[in-house]
């Protein structure tokens, strides 16, 4: 438990809140909106009530409310009064806080609390896009920044892979392919990050394709069983830490997988990036923008 983070500095504060520090301490001097413990040392700390209200005041003032007046306002009535905001984007930014607190006070019981609320109005397609992806680029920048430990990131990123998974489920029994090729999915050997390509897979399936995903860290030799079965493949890789150079890989593809016959290679995630104004072979097709491959599916 030693690991679960229970305080917080004012940086930390400034990363989950969006407020910068200055302002912080600005509003806590004038306005009494924190009551941090300090070290022995006289540097702040923060505990998780702290970066409730923080999280709350913040939406509040994006919200065009003047921290004049919600320093004014209980505890109690600034929850009331971000509960009771009830514009779409309000929702989503809200649902964001919500998911980031379960994350860093391990609750699952809100996690689904706040899925719940969500489902009310939305699809499931529609919250991954607009409330779920969002809230994966901010972990990421969490975790850069060292505001939150792999512990919180796994955490998160496990609950909302269930959601995932029982969608993928339920798309598998109600949409029946209407296309002949075969779209295989799987991560480079030494790639463990799966939920980009995971919920590729499910929008493959929720557009009609056929597609199958073998998992991370594949070996290149291992999809040789599938050329002896399938005629009308397409390969799939999704890089987010691996592989450690992506020019070798294509080369690789192209020796074991494209031997007698040229495959498509389609590629997705951050490493990507490193291969974009090369000159790349024919078969290779790159995409930088997830959403935009989904539209034109």
């Amino acid at each position: 438990m030693e690991l679960i983070k229970q305080n917080f500095s004012i940086k930390d504060l400034e990363n989950l809140s969006g407020i910068k520090a200055h302002t912080i301490r600005i509003w806590e001097k004038r306005y009494n909106i924190l009551n941090p413990d300090r070290t022995s040392t006289n540097i702040r700390t923060y505990d998780s009530s702290n970066l409730q209200k923080i999280l709350n005041v913040a939406f509040l003032n994006e919200h065009g409310y003047k921290i004049s007046r919600i320093s004014k306002l209980s505890d109690e009535e600034i929850a009331k009064m971000v509960r009771s905001i009830s514009a779409s984007t309000s929702k989503e930014n809200r649902a964001q806080n919500s998911f980031k607190l379960s994350m860093m006070n391990f609750d699952e019981e809100l996690f689904n609390n706040t899925y719940e609320t969500l489902q009310k109005d939305k699809s499931f397609r529609q919250i991954f896009h607009q409330v779920f992806l969002p809230l994966l680029e901010q972990i990421g920048m969490l975790w850069q920044t060292d505001t939150i430990k792999p512990i919180h990131e796994h955490y998160i990123v496990d609950l909302i892979k269930q959601k995932l998974y029982f969608n993928l489920a339920e798309i598998k029994k109600e949409v029946k392919p209407t296309s002949d090729k075969l779209y295989v999915l799987f991560l480079p050997e030494n790639e463990i990050h799966d939920i980009g390509i995971i919920y590729l897979y499910y929008e493959l399936l929720y557009h009609g394709n056929q597609a199958i995903y073998l998992g991370p860290s594949l070996p290149l030799t291992d999809l040789g069983y599938l050329l002896e079965r399938h005629d009308n493949l397409s390969f799939v890789s999704y890089f987010t830490t691996a592989p450690g150079d992506v020019e070798d890989f294509i080369n690789q593809f192209n020796e074991e997988v494209c031997e007698k016959k040229t495959y498509e290679l389609l590629l997705f995630g951050h490493k990507i990036r490193e291969i974009q104004h090369k000159e790349l072979p024919a078969f290779v097709k790159t995409h930088t923008n997830l959403n935009q491959f989904i539209d034109n599916l």
